[in-house]
């Protein structure tokens, strides 16, 4: 398994310092196509999504990473959504100035989004329906189970406090990481990777997440694009009902749905190595079936011209790295510093 890494700072349209990593199939080979991921509340790329991405990349496809404003080593207030609408215009901006990329102008496009990052995938396919080829959907947050959806009452109450108080953590919640990740080694890991957020939701941001999964929920049938939609059958953070609902609902020609016997929320961190592998392979195929010789993918270019408004930082160089299977699966982790925006 070979790749190349990359990492670099961005500041966003609005002016907020945005950090972005790539992983790239090894000696400047052309990619298959191009996955932006989108990850879940709290989460961040460069740690918790590395392994989707060094996977992706070995199997010949260029994946994108963005941390949340507000989320691993972007700047922000830790995990404090103002408005939802922010991130997936964050995102927008960063997925398309790659896409404006000279060596990328012509690739398939397609999104993968795990929990929360499932409703900014499906956001940002709805924002603009026909420029991404499709989208992998790991548990994702596109609906309120009816087990969790809190009266309105509540959300009266609450939403009566959250322009004096947004930022406040009085939300109460279990503790997530112990239901999500089934594996007690890979949980810890989690645990103790201080880039993820781990105390209480901020009321400003619970009232966001739960506007927009109900304005998800409500959009379902403007679901378009080709997805594969991924989910436990034990998972407890995600009700799978929720995923049967995309299913069901989008308007889609062309949709898949997996349902694991026995795998939690975290299905591509948590579980066991083996179960993890289970899932790539499923990923990898179904992005394969789409990147295949005379698979006719249709990708309308941006031009060399094309502005989106950010500018990008000064950024160390890159590093290509080498390593076997059974290293990486036993838990091959490179040097790295991290920092924390607190």
């Amino acid at each position: 398994m070979e790749f190349e890494y990359r990492e670099e700072y961005i500041k966003s349209s609005r002016g907020v310092q945005l950090f972005t990593c790539r992983w790239l199939p090894a000696n400047s080979c052309s990619p298959k196509a191009l996955v932006f991921l989108c990850h879940g509340y709290g989460m961040e790329c460069s740690g918790f999504m590395r392994e989707c991405g060094v996977r992706l990349a070995s199997a010949r496809y260029a994946v994108f990473g963005i941390d949340y404003e507000g989320h691993g080593r972007s700047t922000g207030s830790r995990c404090y959504i103002k408005k939802f609408e922010n991130i997936v215009n964050d995102c927008d901006e960063f997925f398309k100035s790659v896409c404006a990329e000279k060596e990328y102008r012509y690739k398939g496009r397609f999104l993968y989004g795990e929990s929360m990052g499932g409703a900014v995938a499906l956001l940002l396919h709805m924002k603009e329906p026909s420029f991404y080829n499709g989208a992998v959907l790991a548990a994702p947050m596109c609906k309120i189970s009816e087990k969790l959806k809190p009266h309105q009452v509540v959300i009266n109450i609450l939403t009566g406090f959250e322009d004096l108080i947004p930022k406040w953590k009085i939300v109460p919640s279990k503790d997530v990481i112990d239901s999500a990740f089934k594996d007690p080694v890979k949980r810890e890991e989690i645990r103790n990777n201080k880039l993820i957020y781990q105390d209480k939701p901020r009321l400003k941001t619970a009232l966001e997440m739960l506007r927009t999964s109900m304005r998800v929920e409500e959009s379902l049938n403007k679901v378009t694009l080709p997805f594969l939609v991924l989910h436990g059958d034990s998972d407890t953070v995600t009700d799978p009902e929720i995923s049967k609902a995309l299913y069901e609902r989008a308007s889609s020609e062309d949709k898949t749905m997996k349902l694991y016997p026995g795998m939690w929320h975290g299905l591509t961190a948590g579980e066991t190595d083996e179960n993890v592998g289970i899932v790539f392979t499923d990923v990898v195929a179904w992005l394969d079936k789409y990147t295949a010789e005379g698979s006719n993918l249709v990708v309308e270019p941006l031009h060399e011209t094309f502005n989106i408004g950010i500018e990008k930082l000064p950024s160390p160089p890159p590093k290509t790295y080498k390593q076997s299977l059974a290293c990486y699966l036993c838990g091959f982790k490179e040097t790295r510093t991290l920092h924390s925006a607190m």
